[in-house]
């Protein structure tokens, strides 16, 4: 599921369009809003839409390995 939902957001990225996988705790309120069985699970939240045109993607640079690991030895 993990991996379809990875290239279904490039795919979605690829034409243009923006996304982001919020994680809502608890997410049981989503079965309620949409009258699911009690059996069905929600796993992923997609809200899509075209982005705002002075919408800008932040530059984040990723951390040294030496910041985020400690080695034993």
């Amino acid at each position: 599921m993990g991996i379809a939902c990875g290239f279904l957001i490039a795919a979605l990225h690829n034409m243009g369009l923006a996304t982001l996988t919020p994680t809502p705790s608890p997410m049981g309120f989503l079965s309620q809003v949409l009258g699911r069985q009690a059996n069905e699970k929600p796993f992923l939240l997609l809200p899509v839409g075209y982005p705002a045109e002075d919408a800008q993607v932040p530059d984040i640079t990723k951390k040294p390995l030496s910041e985020s690991a400690i080695f034993v030895e």
